[in-house]
C-alpha cells in the first residue's frame, strides 16, 4: 500500500481552477546539497522541509563553533607568547 501525503491544513500545493494556476505560498523549491550529501532540486511545503533545514543549521553550527575554538586557542597562545617577550623586556630594562 503507497501512503497518500495530505496536508494537514487541507490544502492543496498547486491547484489549476478557472484557468488560473493557484500555488499556495509555502510551496517552496529547494536546490542544494541535502545532509547526507546528495543533491536534491524539488518542490515540496516549506513545513515540510524544516527538518533538512534544521539539521543542515546544526552542521553549519557546528563547523562554525570549531573554527571559532581554533581561532580562540590561536588567540590565547599568542596572548601568551607576548606576555613572555614583553615580561623579558622589562626585566631587561629594570637591570
Amino acid at each position: 500500500m503507497e501512503p497518500e501525503i495530505t496536508c494537514p491544513l487541507g490544502s492543496k500545493c498547486e491547484e489549476i481552477k478557472d484557468n488560473k494556476q493557484y500555488r499556495c505560498a509555502w510551496f517552496t523549491r529547494i536546490a542544494g546539497t541535502l545532509p547526507d550529501g546528495t543533491a536534491t532540486d524539488e518542490w515540496a511545503c516549506a513545513i515540510s522541509w524544516l527538518p533538512v533545514l534544521t539539521l543542515e543549521m546544526s552542521k553549519t553550527n557546528r563547523g562554525q563553533t570549531a573554527a571559532l575554538e581554533s581561532f580562540r586557542n590561536e588567540t590565547v597562545t599568542g596572548q601568551q607568547q607576548f606576555n613572555q617577550i614583553m615580561a623579558t623586556a622589562t626585566q631587561k630594562l629594570e637591570n
